[in-house]
Order: structure tokens, then sequence, then C-alpha cells
């Protein structure tokens, strides 16, 4: 789809979907947050989301802002058409269009954010943008 079309024939974004590249048991926490600390884990979207344990002020602000609701999950606590969407690549961002999901961020992309909110919230729009989204 190109960027130009009229919108009312675009697939429309209901809602952003995060999934995190650990699991969200208090195990699962702890894992990561060790082997981040080792240097054997990481996720570029907890990076843009929380400061250690707590969510980051700076991202709930962006997160406000943005036109459709985020919501995030862990691997093992997203919902399932998600889960085989991303067959395991995780941390992403999918769109839940009126046509089905669609992947806007990638690992690469959200390490690109450079742990950033802002950044994310303008490679969410860009991504939207790339693939003829529109926002509800």
């Amino acid at each position: 789809m190109s960027g130009d079309m009229p919108a009312d024939s675009r697939s429309r974004v209901r809602r952003l979907i995060g999934v995190y590249n650990a699991n969200g048991t208090l195990r699962g926490e702890l894992t990561y947050w060790i082997g981040a600390k080792l240097g054997r884990a990481h996720c570029a979207l907890c990076d843009i989301t929380h400061g250690g344990i707590r969510e980051r002020p700076e991202w709930a602000s962006c997160r406000a802002r943005l036109r459709v609701a985020f919501d995030t999950f862990h691997l093992d606590d997203q919902p399932s058409d998600v889960r085989q969407f991303l067959h395991g690549a995780a941390p992403a961002v999918v769109a839940d269009t009126d046509a089905g999901l669609v992947l806007l961020l990638g690992a690469d992309e959200l390490a690109a954010c450079d742990g950033s909110p802002e950044g994310l919230a303008a490679a969410i729009e860009s991504a939207a943008g790339h693939h003829g989204l529109a926002w509800t």
C-alpha cells in the first residue's frame, strides 16, 4: 500500500502491541535482569519503557500521547495470535489493524530508538506510514 492512499481505504490501527524479550514471571524478570547485567540478555523495548524495575515516566507520558492504546506483553503472556505471528521474534511492536497484524518494528528498529520514548513514537509513525496504515 502506498502512503498517499485515501484514509478511508487504508487499514486502520486499532492498537499497538509491544512484546518484550523476557518472560513476565518473577523468575523470568530476575533471569533477564541478571542476564542484562552480565551482557547476555538485551531488550531494546525494555530500554525504552523501563528504567531498572519501574516504568519510565517519560514513557508513560509519551504513551499517553499516542493515537491508539499501546499494550505490552512478555514472551510468556503475549496473546496467542501475536505469538503465532511473531514466531518467537522479540522485542517487537505490532499494529493490530482491522485487516490483521502488521509488524511495525523489530529488534533492530527498536535498538535504533536508542532508549528514547520519543524515538519510539517517531519510529511507529514512520513504520505505520510505510505500511499505509491509518489511525482510528
